[in-house]
């Protein structure tokens, strides 16, 4: 009687140790995931190595002569680049860049400009008409006491004409609203990207601060024209320091400001602008050094051509310079050269 009993023990353990042993009946041991390859701690007497991706910059420059009409005919060997002082590269080099255009088009309609809001607009229609090409894309703004886009971007001039005709006056200036949103709508763009400002210079009614406008533009590479409306230039009304700031921004970002007291001196703004971003310069390079503690670098640009004088003393010369448009290089010889003065290397949150 013991004899079956043991047989059937015998038989059961071994069916039990063969269940066990059949591969897929438990799950894979977690060392069997691919992981990536071990790392090598480094000797106690080395230092660790870090591979930094570096983008190229790109810098759009406008070179001009005394008498403030474009230079065409400049070679890459005519230029310095530096950034934070250190001599870089020229990667990248485009004579009258063909870059398609993104533009952003802003117009002043607070209650302040209401008098000549109608040859803003007339002038605004034949800068577009004159300066858009298919491969172009411009967006239209208002701004009063909110910022309204009309038109997104595009290179349909029917489109934007119908936008211009939208425009409605309203009451106070949201300038620094709507330079920070042009900033973010071409902050994603690619090819050149500009900014066209229509206005009488006052913001009073802004959340964003003129500091927060400005980093916007300047993250967005965007250049900034301002075409600053005094129809009488001697009025106690003026916002005088308004008009410095757009001044400045337009420095900043390697644009220019112009001042217009009428619908002729409003065309001629336009005619330049549109003149000078077909006759551009694009220069690009891959920054060999950056020892800087701020997370903003800056860049300077001189002309060689027909001079033996440094890049120190170029850049001598600049710091010397007053107020002016764009960063001006005090360039060798008779050419001025106006870029943007630098880049942020991280996003304003």
């Amino acid at each position: 009687m013991r004899t079956p009993v043991i047989t059937l023990l015998i038989l059961l353990t071994s069916s039990l140790a063969i269940g066990q042993s059949q591969p897929g009946d438990r799950p894979q041991p977690a060392s069997q995931t691919q992981l990536p390859p071990r790392r090598e701690k480094p000797a106690p007497d080395q230092t660790p190595t870090f591979k930094v991706d570096v983008k190229l910059v790109n810098v759009f420059a406008t070179v001009t002569d005394p008498h403030g009409a474009p230079v065409v005919d400049l070679t890459k060997n005519d230029f310095a680049i530096s950034e934070d002082g250190v001599p870089q590269k020229v990667a990248v080099f485009e004579q009258q860049s063909e870059v398609p255009l993104s533009i952003v088009l802003a117009l002043d309609a607070s209650g302040s400009v209401r008098k000549d809001i109608k040859f803003e607009l007339e002038s605004a229609r034949r800068f577009v008409s004159s300066t858009l090409r298919h491969n172009d894309g411009l967006s239209l703004y208002q701004f009063s006491e909110t910022v309204t886009e009309l038109v997104p971007f595009t290179s349909d001039f029917q489109r934007i004409a119908r936008g211009i005709r939208a425009v409605q006056v309203g009451a106070a200036t949201a300038l620094y609203d709507a330079i920070y949103l042009g900033g973010e709508a071409l902050a994603d763009r690619q090819g050149r990207k500009v900014m066209v400002i229509i206005t009488d210079g006052g913001d009073t009614m802004s959340r964003t601060t003129y500091a927060e406008a400005v980093r916007a533009a300047q993250q967005a590479e965007a250049i900034v024209y301002s075409i600053i409306v005094v129809p009488i230039a001697a009025s106690a009304g003026r916002n005088t320091g308004g008009e410095h700031a757009l001044i400045q921004l337009s420095k900043d970002t390697g644009g220019k400001h112009y001042y217009a007291d009428s619908a002729a001196s409003l065309d001629a703004a336009f005619q330049q602008i549109s003149r000078e971003l077909r006759t551009q310069y694009l220069l690009g390079y891959y920054p060999t050094q950056r020892l800087a503690d701020s997370d903003f670098r800056r860049i300077e640009i001189t002309i060689t051509r027909g001079s033996s004088a440094s890049a120190e003393a170029a850049a001598q010369r600049q710091s010397q310079a007053g107020d002016g448009e764009g960063v001006d290089s005090a360039a060798a010889g008779p050419y001025r050269v106006r870029h943007r003065r630098g880049y942020y290397t991280s996003k304003l949150n």
